[in-house]
């Protein structure tokens, strides 16, 4: 903790001697100081001549330079933490000196490197270069008459660097510019397409030739391509496609990487402002000059600027938004506002050409990925075109900058760098139809910016000078959606750790892709109705087509009511519900992959969902879905109390919201009649404000038999670990405290203090918190084992009756992602999970070894000393993706504050 505070300190030292204050900048009080250049950059070293005119008798030796009010003796390099203590880098090399023949004085100042190096890609330096940046006084002053000549200066990371609160401005400045220039009429469109979970504007431009040609493209070629791709197809074989654009999407989602930012103004200001764009390409090995005539690739593309999806994270300078989650891996789950409201977006636009500017790894690399690929692309039709682009990007950039070579991770790597998650942005724009490319800089410079641009440019160039092959590309990835074709041309480029090509795995089915997924929307045959309407909603706001049934249907003897959702696979965005929707593949085969791959909605998130292979079975039987509306709840009749279902996460939120309205709700800890244990018991006029606004399953708690309750206290819980376990519990409706004033400690960390949980119910998650307990000794008999901490899987669990696991049945799915198991368990405790002691208990996922989790405890609880231990293998609360584990958090939280009655009062009737 000393050494926390002393970096603190030094930090807010180190801020006060760098940062000018409005003081340091005045110089209305100076004489003028006459510079060669005024803005540098703490990634080039760069050299000033700088003169004045001090007047007469000035004594050379008595000069002193300042830089923000400091001596540049004082400003000195970063040599580790939050330590500036090396050498300065601002010195003087020439002068000062009289010129010849009068009284101005002349010096030369370097401006060196801060950081020692024009690489500030380093995690470290990202937290800290920024508080540098700013307008400074560069002064010349004669300490013995206190004379002074000075100037305002500018200080960047690199010259077009823009902090969050300068971005729209400068959008605004090139909208500014357009509309001045009198013989410009392209067209530029901002939208505000969403705000952040703190509040600051997503920020998106259009530009296009017109605004026939956004509308043409929205309103007709869309539309048409995704109803009807075989028809303009057909058109672009007989030539009589005539005036069309696709788009091309410029992209930044991790925000530190700066560069990504700043690249798209410059790139909106080139396509919005110029007649020509000239700059520098790699034909072989040849540097050649390229020209592009602005409105003639207008004529061919509309470029969309999303500058980036991540506000908060530019504003604080964080890979991470302000909820702590990385955006690049919850394109797919969708759980932040970020993601929803631009994704939303992408699906609307469909671009053809997607990049997504990133930083900062060893090379300059550009996507496409290495294998596993995911299944749902239609991979065969997008990689040849996408290892175009790649060398397209690739050449421009090393052109444009000092960079000197890149590569493909296709080709660069054997494994490690795949494609077979669609979290990532590059792989859902993929599923889109799009040529996607993550493309990473090595290094926080000027150099990787130019770099950048430059690729911006050869995408552009790509797209312009292969539209038309490009675009019938996409169309057939739409036609086979359509026609429900599963092209076996795609197996070739699926393959196993050995290189041996396995394909699609069909199951012994003809098709990979199911003819319907059909997802129950009622409570007889949903076991999640709230979850349902949930996926049938992210499913339209990604462009995939949903409907309902207007009519019952039987389906392997079950009959589904009206208003089942119905999603029709043969449609053009049939991969990406299929990558949502699917069990998933086991690569356990693999010895690297990049990060975790399952995504399953319906295991994770938790609701019924039937593959139906039965072509045409609801022909005449739906209607489309264009907007889903979450059902409110039926509190039906008045009687005193209602028995509020422990069958949902909304149920869990209006239990924590009447606690903290200082409500009574009890809690069955019996099954009796329709009324399970684990279900809450709450007064029908305290439930019944709540119908409208949450969704939740209740039912009379009728005059009958007796039922046993015990009744919840008000929680006070607290989380320590992951950003995702903290959102995750707020979701959920908890208010959080420190640990030293919690009744619970939910942990997914290594972090343990066996004082600060004696007394309290520690709630421990995955193999961090298994590790720690272990190691604690505090719990006899328990031990675990794991394979790796970042093996994944979705497993089969058997679950055993305990109220800590009510409301789930015998047998669950469930997700497991730090590759561990508990291998022993205390005399005393009570195994909640287990893993399935099958063949089959391995679903999907990437964990070699997983076969001794076989029949392994999952999680049990325990009470050691004053301490009450429950542990999970599974995660609960994984990117706030695992919501169907949520339920498991509540349970094992509630039991830490259930308070048995009087046995006269104990007795609650049966319903």
């Amino acid at each position: 903790m000393k050494k926390m505070i002393s970096s603190v300190a030094a930090a807010v030292l180190m801020l006060s001697l760098f940062v000018p204050s409005m003081a340091a900048i005045e110089t209305d009080q100076a004489t003028e100081l006459e510079l060669s250049q005024s803005v540098f950059s703490m990634t080039e070293v760069r050299t000033v001549e700088l003169s004045a005119d001090l007047g007469e008798g000035v004594d050379l030796q008595n000069l002193e330079f300042q830089f923000g009010g400091k001596p540049l003796s004082e400003w000195q390099t970063w040599t580790s933490g939050t330590n500036y203590d090396g050498a300065p880098f601002i010195t003087v090399i020439e002068g000062p000196a009289l010129v010849e023949g009068t009284t101005e004085i002349a010096a030369t100042l370097e401006f060196g490197l801060p950081y020692g190096t024009g690489d500030l890609s380093n995690r470290t330096i990202r937290t800290q270069y920024q508080q540098f940046i700013g307008d400074y006084e560069l002064a010349m002053i004669d300490s013995e008459s206190g004379a002074k000549a000075a100037a305002t200066v500018e200080w960047n990371v690199y010259d077009e660097f823009k902090v969050y609160d300068e971005l729209k401005p400068a959008i605004d400045e090139i909208f500014e510019a357009a509309e001045e220039d009198g013989d410009n009429d392209r067209y530029l469109e901002y939208q505000k397409v969403g705000e952040t979970s703190q509040g600051r504007d997503i920020h998106f431009v259009i530009l296009a030739r017109d605004e026939e040609a956004v509308d043409t493209y929205l309103h007709e070629t869309l539309p048409t391509a995704l109803e009807d791709p075989a028809s303009l197809i057909e058109k672009l074989e007989d030539g009589s496609m005539e005036d069309y654009q696709v788009p091309i999407w410029f992209n930044n989602i991790h925000p530190d990487e700066v560069e990504g930012v700043d690249v798209q103004v410059e790139l909106l200001e080139k396509f919005a402002l110029e007649e020509e764009i000239i700059f520098n390409n790699t034909e072989g090995t040849t540097e050649i000059s390229e020209t592009l005539n602005v409105d003639d690739v207008l004529d061919d593309a509309i470029f969309l600027y999303m500058f980036t999806s991540n506000p908060d994270g530019r504003a604080a300078n964080t890979r991470a938004n302000g909820e702590g989650f990385d955006l690049n891996r919850d394109n797919a789950y969708q759980t932040q506002l970020e993601t929803q409201q631009v994704n939303e977006v992408v699906s609307q636009w469909t671009p053809l050409s997607f990049i997504d500017f990133h930083g900062y790894v060893d090379g300059f690399l550009i996507e496409p990925a290495t294998p596993p690929h995911n299944p749902n692309f239609e991979y065969d039709l997008l990689i040849g075109n996408m290892m175009e682009q790649a060398h397209a990007l690739g050449n421009a950039g090393i052109a444009n900058s000092d960079l000197t070579s890149y590569f493909i991770a296709k080709e660069g790597y054997e494994s490690g760098w795949d494609d077979m998650t669609p979290a990532y942005t590059a792989m859902y724009g993929m599923l889109h139809g799009a040529l996607s490319h993550t493309i990473e800089v090595p290094t926080l410079s000027q150099d990787s910016y130019n770099a950048l641009v430059g690729s911006g440019l050869g995408a552009a160039k790509y797209v312009h000078d292969n539209k038309d092959d490009l675009y019938k590309e996409q169309l057939e990835i739409f036609k086979r959606g359509v026609n429900g074709e599963d092209n076996r041309a795609v197996d070739e480029h699926l393959v196993n750790a050995a290189g041996e090509s396995i394909g699609r795995i069909r199951d012994g089915n003809e098709n990979f892709f199911p003819d319907y997924y059909v997802i129950p929307a009622d409570s007889k045959t949903q076991k999640n109705v709230l979850e349902a309407y949930k996926m049938a909603e992210y499913l339209i706001r990604n462009g995939v087509e949903v409907e309902k049934t207007t009519k019952p249907t039987a389906i392997d003897g079950i009959t589904y009511p009206k208003g089942t959702f119905i999603v029709p696979m043969h449609q053009a965005k049939r991969g990406l519900a299929n990558a949502m929707l699917y069990e998933g593949d086991d690569v356990s085969d693999w010895d690297a992959m990049y990060d975790p791959i399952v995504v399953n909605f319906s295991d994770l998130r938790g609701f019924d969902l039937v593959e139906v292979r039965e072509e045409g079975l609801f022909d005449g039987k739906t209607k489309e879905v264009s907007e889903v509306v979450i059902p409110t709840s039926d509190i039906q009749g008045n009687p005193p109390k209602q028995i509020l279902e422990n069958s949902t996460n909304d149920a869990v939120r209006v239990v924590n919201a009447l606690l903290a309205e200082g409500k009574t709700v009890e809690v069955l800890t019996e099954s009796i009649g329709r009324a399970e244990a684990g279900d809450y018991v709450v007064a029908t006029n305290d439930l019944r404000p709540y119908a409208d606004d949450y969704y939740f399953e209740a039912q009379s708690f009728g005059n009958d038999k007796n039922a046993a309750v015990e009744v919840l206290e008000q929680p006070s819980v607290a989380a320590t670990g992951s950003a995702q376990l903290n959102f995750s519990l707020r979701q959920l409706g908890f208010e959080l405290v420190e640990p030293e004033n919690a009744d619970v400690i939910v942990s997914d960390a290594s972090a343990f203090d066996a004082q600060q949980v004696s007394g309290k119910t520690y709630v421990g998650i995955g193999t961090p918190a298994l590790k720690a307990v272990s190691d604690s000794g505090l719990l006899p008999g328990f031990a675990f084992s794991n394979t790796g901490a970042r093996h994944e899987g979705l497993v089969k669990a058997t679950v055993a009756e305990n109220l800590l696991i009510a409301g789930y049945e015998q047998q669950e799915n469930l997700y497991v992602t730090t590759g561990s198991w508990i291998s022993s368990v205390p005399e005393s405790a009570a195994v909640l999970a287990s893993f399935q002691d099958s063949d089959d208990f391995y679903i999907a996922g990437w964990w070699p070894e997983h076969e001794k989790a076989r029949g392994q405890t999952m999680a049990f609880t325990a009470d050691s000393g004053e301490t009450t231990y429950t542990l999970f293998a599974n995660d609960l609360a994984f990117r706030a993706h695992t919501e169907h584990s949520y339920r498991l958090l509540a349970n094992s939280i509630y039991d830490a504050v259930r308070v048995e009655v009087p046995v006269e009062t104990s007795k609650a009737k049966k319903p």
